[in-house]
């Protein structure tokens, strides 16, 4: 990393934890910084507070005192998802203190070109493409930011031989001010975080911060499915680079079933590992950011078609704070939740589970649900379910439906942990089919997100 010294002997305040905040405390204090941490959980049920303690780093924990902002703080980094009009964040902006989030850090101290991505829906996916096809193409892709492994973290360890591939969330983008990608995405736009950004227009604005520091020696990919897009290409000094499904661009494409990159056919859309015309978007996107970054056909292909799996089943949704989500929707009974189930090491594993009552009792779910870190357990077959835990040694929790399990199963994981979606029942008891009841987790997961 690179080591600069606009932060020795600054005074720096941290405000909110999570691996984002724990993350750019320990890197402003290797920076020469001297760090106050402020977190709204109490000191003894804080763990990460207290191992920051114990690094030397100052904490203060339980309460946001107002007047720690009397001191001469040089910055403020702030967790992303703690909104502007936060009483500490307000202060610090009114005195005239920088408000950061940790991915300004990882900008600044990077020695990795950075590839950035951000979108309404489908960044998680297409980041992890980008990754997966930048490292079977022969380059050294690494995963960071809104996906779950902090980009100051990964900063720290990246040379100049590696590429950031980040995640980043409008509440990220807030708090850039050199933050500058050689090549940026934008996978599309909808009304999202509305309560957070208060206008459509205000969450605009937060994407569109991933250009402003760009020039025209860098590439911005955006979906020209869109008017929005198009309006924007004509506002940044970026070198534009369409996507569409819709029409023939001078980037990437889809005509006649086969998906493209200016003129050159690349793969069959038929070929892609994931369905859906998203994950052609997707797929798109990401052939662009490969051939400007000098991949191979062959490796682009190799790795499109082998890359995730069917919707709902043993669907990988992604990371949040480094807790695994896993929609298994559509295991509608035992044999499909067992199968589910023999991919992981099940003391990491909080299980979701419960559905239609058909009558059967699931002893012989028994053996394969044996040491689960916990079952969040819902609908008709609760109570048969809770059996089976029971006989397991497993304990379990209530839910009244898949979001408010998918939330209690989070708060329940440790980093390290999967949240697995394998009801071993039909959904017809809360749900019209199991898509339903999986989209209903799958935009849990995307809240817990905090985009």
């Amino acid at each position: 990393m690179k080591a600069i010294k606009e932060f020795k002997n600054k005074k720096v305040l941290v405000l909110g934890l999570a691996r984002s905040g724990e993350a750019a405390a320990r890197l402003l204090s290797k920076l020469g910084a001297i760090v106050t941490v402020n977190d709204g959980k109490p000191f003894e049920e804080n763990p990460s507070a207290q191992a920051l303690l114990e690094e030397g780093i100052k904490v203060i924990c339980g309460s946001h005192p107002i007047e720690l902002l009397d001191e001469d703080f040089a910055c403020m980094v702030k967790n992303p998802g703690i909104p502007y009009d936060n009483a500490m964040v307000a202060k610090a902006l009114e005195k005239g203190i920088p408000v950061y989030t940790e991915v300004e850090l990882a900008y600044r101290i990077s020695e990795s070109p950075i590839i950035g991505i951000t979108g309404s829906n489908g960044k998680t996916t297409t980041t992890t493409m980008i990754a997966d096809v930048l490292n079977n193409g022969g380059l050294s892709g690494l995963l960071s930011g809104n996906i779950g492994y902090p980009a100051s973290e990964v900063a720290q360890s990246a040379t100049t031989e590696d590429i950031l591939v980040m995640e980043l969330s409008s509440f990220q983008l807030m708090g850039i001010e050199n933050f500058h990608p050689h090549i940026a995405v934008i996978t599309n736009l909808m009304p999202t975080h509305l309560d957070y950004h208060g206008s459509f227009e205000a969450y605009v604005a937060a994407k569109w911060n991933l250009q402003k520091n760009m020039t025209a020696d860098d590439y911005l990919v955006l979906n020209f499915n869109q008017d929005l897009a198009k309006d924007l290409a004509t506002k940044t000094a970026a070198d534009i680079v369409p996507f569409s499904t819709q029409e023939v661009v001078d980037g990437a494409y889809l005509l006649d079933g086969q998906l493209y990159f200016k003129g050159e056919a690349v793969m069959a859309a038929d070929e892609l590992g994931v369905p859906g015309s998203h994950n052609i978007e997707n797929a798109l996107a990401t052939i662009a950011v490969a051939k400007l970054s000098g991949i191979s056909n062959q490796a682009i292909v190799e790795t499109l078609s082998q890359f995730g799996g069917v919707k709902h089943r043993l669907q990988s949704l992604g990371q949040v704070d480094g807790v695994a989500f896993y929609n298994d929707s559509k295991s509608t009974n035992i044999l499909a939740t067992q199968k589910a189930l023999s991919g992981f090491a099940n003391g990491k594993v909080i299980l979701i589970a419960g559905g239609l009552d058909r009558g059967n009792e699931f002893d012989d779910l028994v053996p394969d649900i044996e040491g689960l870190k916990k079952m969040v357990i819902l609908g008709e077959s609760a109570h048969r379910l809770k059996r089976a835990a029971d006989k397991a040694g497993v304990s379990y929790i209530d839910a009244q439906d898949v979001k408010e399990a998918a939330g209690l199963a989070f708060e329940e994981a440790d980093e390290g942990d999967t949240v697995l979606l394998s009801p071993a029942n039909a959904s017809w008891d809360m749900y019209k089919n199991f898509e339903v009841r999986g989209d209903e987790f799958i935009a849990a997961f995307e809240a817990l997100q905090g985009e």
